[in-house]
């Protein structure tokens, strides 16, 4: 009964922190249906480029760097849970924000750059939010899951972004069923970005409820309420245990960032700099304008995006109930071969002007293949390799990093689409290979094992 209540327990206290991870995928797939409305209001009613359209729909990136960034001082500073609690209002500042720039300041119906502005800082308010909510949701998850249940746990953060990417399709096409572009492109996008609020508000009233990660507990010297929060998790024999093991990865003085080598430090910013090459972004902000460059209606497009936002959903699914059985290195090179063949079979139609429904067959191969292996297994990666003591400022990089890399490819995708749109594609299957190379040769295999038992490796592994 004691075991039950306990899985019961972590499994509620998972699923408030996620929702971290659903307001990640809500507030970075919105813009996928407001994308083309932004485009009529701003960039074409103000004679403004492709390339500030592109960065205006990549503006929430900006944030997001930033979020990464300082996600490491504010989860080692102020706690996991107080950091989520300043995202989550993050987020319902920016979804009010974004739905309404003009508050205060602009008269509505009136687009001029300065307003264009003032929506872009909005949006970077809910990238700093996504930016937090990216880094410390799964390292709070990974500090307070059993080893055993670690990787499918961490991997229910990666569940959520995409069942909010999911949502917020359905709400974006219901917003526009049946209305005119006219109202579509001048009221729609607002009641886009104005339903985040609801999520929003449900992360920040219920991140009230859940406690500490007893590992930052004890790196406060909070060592009874650590010891409270593992009684509830673990049997009283395996909580001692687990607290014996935490307080003894504090013992050293504090550690340095590459106190344990550069190694880990470079494998974890590659990761997340892979998780964005391949070009998962791509496919998933600009979804509706892919299918219509496929010649569907924007009401056909928007339906397709969902068709592909249910795949995401059940590969996602696949590597939930396989990451702690089968291990995080196969999953990810069977899913980079999957991505390298979607990748380059959308490049080939691309060059040969061929566009139908082998061109969707093949986005879906690419986007499922991601989903059951990058999507997930990354975080759950990124939560378990580094030590204790530099946990907070290796995963604030390794974000930042990944955050870098995705605006990096979001904001350039429509200008190199102009170039050439088989070499664009070609090169999201390029980096699908080689990330399978490095998987291969460079990732160890992290299933099974304790945050602690996976820092002694690391150690001995620095000192062999």
């Amino acid at each position: 009964m004691k075991k039950k209540n306990s899985t019961l327990y972590i499994v509620l206290i998972t699923l408030v922190a996620t929702l971290g991870g659903l307001l990640f995928g809500y507030d970075t797939a919105v813009i996928s249906g407001a994308e083309g409305s932004l485009q009529t209001y701003f960039a074409e009613s103000l004679g403004l480029s492709s390339l500030v359209h592109g960065i205006t729909v990549s503006s929430a990136l900006i944030g997001c760097i930033i979020g990464g960034l300082i996600s490491g001082y504010f989860a080692t500073r102020f706690g996991r849970k107080k950091t989520l609690i300043l995202a989550a209002f993050l987020f319902l500042v920016s979804a009010l924000g974004s739905a309404f720039p003009e508050f205060l300041f602009f008269t509505k119906g009136e687009p001029s750059i300065a307003l264009l502005i003032t929506f872009n800082i909005y949006r970077i308010i809910g990238g700093i939010g996504v930016g937090l909510a990216s880094a410390v949701s799964p390292m709070y998850i990974g500090e307070i899951a059993p080893a055993r249940i670690r990787g499918t746990l961490v991997s229910l953060n990666q569940f959520a972004i995409i069942f909010g990417m999911l949502v917020v399709y359905f709400v974006n096409w219901g917003i526009g069923q049946g209305q005119s572009m006219e109202w579509i492109n001048d009221v729609g996008w607002r009641y886009m970005f104005l339903s985040e609020t609801i999520p929003a508000l449900l992360f920040l009233l219920l991140l009230f409820t859940v406690p500490e990660t007893p590992r930052y507990l004890v790196s406060k010297n909070q060592d009874e309420k650590a010891m409270a929060v593992l009684s509830k998790i673990h049997d009283q024999t395996m909580a001692k245990a687990t607290m014996f093991e935490i307080k003894k990865s504090f013992d050293v003085n504090k550690a340095k960032l590459f106190s344990y080598g550069k190694t880990i430090i470079v494998i974890g910013i590659l990761l997340s700099v892979f998780q964005q090459f391949v070009g998962i972004n791509v496919a998933l902000y600009y979804a509706p304008r892919i299918f219509e460059s496929m010649g569907a209606a924007r009401d056909a497009s928007m339906f397709q995006t969902i068709v592909m936002g249910l795949v995401n959903v059940l590969f996602t699914l696949i590597a939930i109930f396989t990451v702690d059985k089968f291990g995080r290195k196969p999953l990810l090179i069977i899913g980079s071969i999957g991505m390298t063949i979607g990748m380059f079979g959308v490049a080939g139609m691309a060059f040969s002007n061929t566009i139908g429904i082998g061109t969707l067959i093949f986005i879906i191969i690419y986007t499922a293949s991601f989903m059951m292996s990058w999507g997930p297994v990354v975080w759950v990666l990124i939560s378990e390799i580094f030590p204790n003591k530099i946990r907070g400022q290796a995963v604030a990089i390794a974000v930042a990093a990944q955050w870098a890399a995705n605006y990096f490819i979001s904001s350039t995708y429509p200008a190199m689409m102009e170039f050439s749109g088989g070499l664009t594609y070609s090169f999201y299957g390029i980096m699908s290979l080689l990330s399978a190379i490095f998987i291969w040769k460079f990732v160890p295999e992290t299933k099974g094992r304790s945050l602690e038992e996976l820092e002694t490796i690391l150690v001995n592994k620095k000192s062999a």
